[in-house]
C-alpha cells in the first residue's frame, strides 16, 4: 500500500482536495479560496519540495487578491507515495500539476514556482505550452538545480553538484535513524529565531507561521524527502529558447539552494523577462512577503 505523510497545522482559509494523478497516486491538493470569494486571477503554484501553504504567508490573507491552486508532493503533506517509488522526479510532478489543473477546471493559467517548483513549472511550460500563460520564478532555476547550490561559496558548478547530491545520498541512507528525532523536534518562534540567524534563513515576518511551516515540513521522513530530492537532481536544464510566455524571476542575494547568478542568467535568455534580487535567503517569500507579493501582482497585471 502507498504510504502518506500526515498533514499538520492546517492553514487558515485553505481547502484540501483529493486528486488522482495519471499513475493513480492520490495527491492532496489545496486552494486558498475555498468559498470562491477572491476577486483576482488564478495562479497555479509549484511549491518547494515537501512544503505547504504556510510557506506563503501572503496567500493566507483574505485580501491577497490571488486565487492559488497547488498540491503537496508525493509522500508529503498527506499525499500518497506512488506505487513505484521511482516515479518521483520532475516529470512526475508535471503530471501532478496537470492533474491538479484538470481537477480545478483550469485550462490555462499563469504558473509560479518556488525552489524546486521552478524546475517543475519550466518543464510544464516546455512540454505543455498551451496550459501556461506566464512564469513567475521565486528562488529557483529552470533545471540542474543542484549545480547552482552553495552559490555564495562560489564553487564550480560540477563541484557544487557532486557535493550536494552526495550529501543528499548520505542523508537518505541515514534517514531512518534521523527521522525519529526530526519528526519530534519542538519547533516554535524561539526555534525560528535561532534558525533565522543561522545564515540558512534570515529573520522572517511571521515567526509563528514559519514555525508551522517547519513543523509541517518535518513530518516527512528524511529518507523519503532525500529520495525525492535525488530524483529531482536528475532534471537537466530546460531549453529556454522554447519558452514563449512572459517570465519574471525573483532571486535572493544570500540563497544557498538556488544561485541568484544562475537566475539572472536564465532571465537574460528569455526575451522580455524581468529580474529582481532581494536581500534575503532561499525563504525570501517568508522574509519579505509583501515585496514578493507586490512583484507577483505587478507581473499578473503585466500579462493580463
Amino acid at each position: 500500500m502507498p504510504t502518506s505523510a500526515a498533514r499538520v497545522a492546517p492553514a487558515p482559509s485553505i481547502a484540501y482536495h483529493d486528486v488522482l494523478s495519471d499513475d493513480g497516486t492520490r495527491l492532496t491538493a489545496w486552494t486558498n479560496d475555498p468559498d470562491g470569494r477572491i476577486d483576482g486571477p488564478t495562479v497555479v503554484l509549484c511549491n518547494g519540495l515537501g512544503t505547504g501553504p504556510w510557506t506563503w504567508p501572503e496567500f493566507l490573507r483574505p485580501d491577497c487578491e490571488v486565487r492559488i491552486v497547488s498540491w503537496n508532493h508525493r509522500g508529503t503533506g498527506g499525499s500518497d507515495r506512488p506505487a513505484d517509488p521511482a516515479h518521483c522526479g520532475i516529470e512526475a510532478f508535471v503530471e501532478d500539476a496537470l492533474s491538479v489543473m484538470d481537477h480545478f477546471g483550469i485550462d490555462q493559467a499563469p504558473v509560479m514556482g518556488w525552489s524546486m517548483g521552478v524546475n517543475t513549472m519550466f518543464e510544464l511550460a516546455f512540454r505543455h505550452p498551451e496550459r501556461v500563460t506566464g512564469l513567475f520564478a521565486v528562488a529557483g532555476v529552470p533545471g540542474d538545480t543542484f549545480a547552482t547550490m552553495l552559490a555564495p561559496l562560489k564553487l564550480p558548478r560540477l563541484v557544487a553538484r557532486n557535493l550536494t547530491v552526495s550529501i543528499a545520498r548520505v542523508l537518505e541512507l541515514a534517514g531512518r535513524a534521523i527521522t525519529p528525532i526530526s519528526t519530534r523536534l519542538p519547533v516554535g518562534p524561539r526555534g525560528i529565531a535561532v534558525l533565522s540567524h543561522s545564515g540558512f534563513m534570515l529573520p522572517v515576518a511571521d515567526p509563528e507561521g514559519a514555525a508551522n511551516a517547519v513543523r509541517e515540513f518535518l513530518v516527512t521522513p528524511i529518507e523519503w524527502y532525500m529520495h525525492l530530492a535525488i530524483a529531482t537532481s536528475e532534471h537537466g536544464r530546460v531549453s529556454l529558447s522554447k519558452i514563449s510566455v512572459p517570465a519574471a524571476f525573483v532571486a535572493a542575494k544570500w540563497d544557498v539552494l538556488a544561485g541568484a547568478r544562475d537566475m539572472a542568467s536564465a532571465a537574460a535568455r528569455i526575451p522580455g523577462a524581468t529580474y529582481a534580487e532581494l536581500d534575503g535567503s532561499h525563504f525570501i517569500q517568508m522574509e519579505h512577503p509583501e515585496q514578493v507579493h507586490a512583484l507577483l501582482l505587478e507581473f499578473l497585471g503585466r500579462i493580463s
